[in-house]
């Protein structure tokens, strides 16, 4: 990977924390349970509850993506092989490093 590949990633992943970590307060904040006291209704509540659910998970995914690109930025910085996959030697994809920063494979080498 060449220095304006690893320029790129870095960028891309320090973006990506950010938003991550706009995101994640976001998300804890809609994980409150409604107060009981809260006359919202029986039908409101159970969207409510719904609505909680879906974010927890979307909160779990983006504490996960946040770890990953962490990671991903330490071992850019560690690693001159950052990019290139442990099994064969050849790039890996900058799609394949932005979808899956955690990834030590090609494609061809994951399957």
């Amino acid at each position: 990977m060449n220095d304006s590949q690893k320029q790129d990633f870095r960028g891309y992943a320090n973006r990506e924390i950010e938003s991550l970590k706009a995101e994640i307060p976001r998300l804890q904040a809609l994980l409150k349970p409604v107060s009981p006291d809260n006359a919202i209704g029986r039908l409101s509540r159970m969207d409510n509850i719904v609505n909680q659910s879906v974010a927890e998970a979307q909160l779990s995914k983006s504490r996960i993506r946040l770890i990953r690109l962490e990671k991903a930025l330490k071992r850019l910085e560690s690693d001159e092989d950052f990019g290139l996959c442990v099994d064969c030697g050849d790039p890996i994809p900058m799609a394949r490093l932005k979808a899956m920063p955690e990834t030590l494979f090609c494609v061809d080498c994951a399957e």
